[in-house]
Formats: structure tokens, sequence, C-alpha cells
């Protein structure tokens, strides 16, 4: 099967127009919630497993993605609302629950979406960021929202930079002007710059990367995710000369053609609400996601290393947790990195509902 034989529909959901691509006709539903710069597409490899496995997959593309809604009020990109335009694509789909998973900013969205509508949502699997509760993002100083976001991101980059989540939100447009003098520059540097192909610093090379003292997880994110005052995100990240193996060049070639169609403000609008999620969610802050759940990091993916402390933690917040799996080799870009081994883990989780 390939993406030609995916059905495509839209939905109306929450009020938002939704892209989908479905892959099996039949079979319990897991929806498929991405992350940025990323759609559907980031998960095509699973869509193809799912479907051969017996599963209805559905792959969304999120608010402010590729063929789906662009909002311009920026609340329109909060968590809850994202959660119920996912519980909004269950049912428009003619379906009573399903299996929720997310990788990156979907991740969240996923963990939140199993936390607090789990009358919808039977199973949770989250990729690249752990369980946060009311934090979301898992920073060092705040693994489940024990302080503001906004004021966790401050203390991790120190006061002559910004965190990214930070330089995202209080300056968007230079943010997405930056992105768009180069947009094939700027997503290559993206992947690239965070994905298991990037050279360490020689001081780290053999150095478990998800184990490492806090204080040496906060510098290497400070360096690695943090931007300078007098500078932009490109300071940080690098064009790479050559693509790396799973970055196809028909796969940058689609990426590149979502955003130059849809635009950066609404993905872009997902970091401008950490302080309003967390204030929304502190009444479900101490509650347990009781659903069964499994979490999937990568040993090079710098969210899997800043979240130790979450990941390490984890059973204090997940009542049913069963598995946590940190993939070799592996880089931020999960699912399109290492597809086979998410795949297997996907599929051995899903068999034990």
């Amino acid at each position: 099967m390939t993406d030609t034989d995916w059905d495509q529909r839209t939905v109306l959901a929450n009020g938002q127009r939704i892209h989908l691509r479905i892959a099996g006709s039949s079979g319990p539903m897991v929806l498929l919630c991405h992350g940025f710069p990323e759609s559907w597409y980031s998960w095509r490899h699973q869509l193809e497993a799912l479907a051969a496995a017996g599963y209805r997959a559905v792959a969304m593309d999120m608010p402010g993605y590729g063929r789906s809604s662009k909002p311009t009020d920026p609340t329109s990109y909060g968590v809850t609302e994202l959660v119920n335009v996912c519980v909004g694509v269950v049912e428009a789909l003619g379906e009573t629950s399903a299996v929720i998973v997310g990788h990156d900013l979907g991740a969240p969205i996923a963990w939140t979406a199993a936390w607090t509508r789990s009358d919808i949502f039977r199973a949770v699997v989250g990729m690249s960021v752990p369980f946060g509760a009311r934090g979301l993002a898992c920073l060092p100083g705040s693994p489940f929202g024990e302080i503001r976001p906004s004021e966790a991101g401050e203390q991790l980059a120190g006061p002559d930079r910004m965190f990214y989540h930070e330089y995202f939100t209080l300056h968007a447009p230079a943010a997405i002007q930056e992105a768009e003098r180069d947009l094939r520059a700027w997503l290559a540097a993206s992947f690239y710059s965070l994905s298991a192909d990037y050279p360490l610093p020689p001081q780290l090379a053999g150095v478990d990367l998800t184990k490492m003292p806090g204080e040496m997880v906060r510098g290497f994110v400070r360096a690695a995710m943090s931007v300078p005052r007098s500078e932009g995100i490109g300071s940080v990240l690098e064009v790479p000369k050559v693509l790396p193996a799973w970055i196809e060049t028909e796969t940058l070639d689609y990426c590149v053609t979502e955003f130059e169609y849809g635009g950066l403000a609404g993905p872009f609008n997902y970091y401008a609400n950490g302080d309003r999620d967390w204030e929304l969610l502190g009444q479900y802050q101490g509650m347990s996601v009781t659903v069964p759940a499994l979490y999937i990091g990568g040993d090079r993916d710098i969210v899997t290393i800043w979240g130790q402390e979450s990941i390490s933690r984890a059973k204090e917040h997940l009542a049913d947790l069963r598995g946590t799996v940190i993939i070799p080799n592996c880089g931020h870009w999960i699912q399109q990195e290492q597809p086979l081994a998410v795949n297997r883990e996907l599929l051995a989780f899903l068999e034990t509902l």
C-alpha cells in the first residue's frame, strides 16, 4: 500500500476543518498527532504498518497545518482546544473510542487527551515528550509543571538567552521571517540539527546523554535549544551539506510545499499557550493517567534528554505504564528516523490492549 491508496478525508471537529489520511477501513482506531514543523506525512511509515496489522490508522493535519483550518486566534491552539479537536475527529469518523499517539507537540496533546478524556481515548502513546502533567514540556526543574512554563524556560536559558519556546512566542514575527527567508534551508537545518545524524561535541562522545547529571543536562539543552537575545534560531541550527538518509528529497519537498501554501503563523501559535495551558490544566494536577500508556524516546533526542526526570518518575503519574522505550541511534524525529523500531514497539503495545 502507498500513500496514494490511503483515504483522504476532511471532517469538521470542534469547529475546525481537519484534513485526514486514513489507512485501513476497519479495525480499532489509532489517531496520530504530529508535531512541529511536520504534517500527517510524518506518520507515513506507521500508517502502512498499522493498516497491515488490522488497525484503522488516522493521521491528522493538526490545526494550522496542511489542509486543515488555520485559526488566527492563538487560543485556538491551546491544548484543551486541541484535545476537543481530537475528540471531534473520533466522533466525525463514527467511532466511540481510539488509541491516541502523539509526537513532539502532538505528544502533550495525546497525553492530555488520555488524562482528561479517558472516556474517548482508551490508551496513549507519547513519543519524544514524556508525560508532563500541567507543565506539558517536562523542562528541567519543572518535570510535572511545578512552576509556570515561562519561568521554567527563563531559568533554563539564563539571562542572556531565550529558550526557543520564548523566542517562538514573544518574537514570532521575527522567527517566521527568519524561516521564510529560505524555507527549504530552515526545514533542512531543523530536521538535521535535531537528528541523530548531527555530530555531538567532542566532549560528549561516548556519554549516555539520557543519564547525564542535572547541570550537565541544563548546559547541553541551553546550548542546543536557547537563542542568544541578539540572534535567531538559525544561530543554533546547521544546514546539512547532504541530507540524512531518512530525509529523502521527496520528503523535504513535501514539507516545503505544505508550508509554502499554509504558512507558519498557525504552527508558531502552538507555542503561545504554555502559561494558559498550565493554568487551565491546574484542575487536573495530582490526578493520574489511568489508561494504558507507552513512552518512546530516542537516545539522541534533545527532549528525551531534558525530560529524563519526567521519564524516570513516570509511574508516579501513569497508573498503567506498560513500557518506556529509548531507541538507540535516534534523534528527535523518532517515527521517521527509526520507523521499523517504532512500528515494532507500537504494534506490540497495541496487542496488549
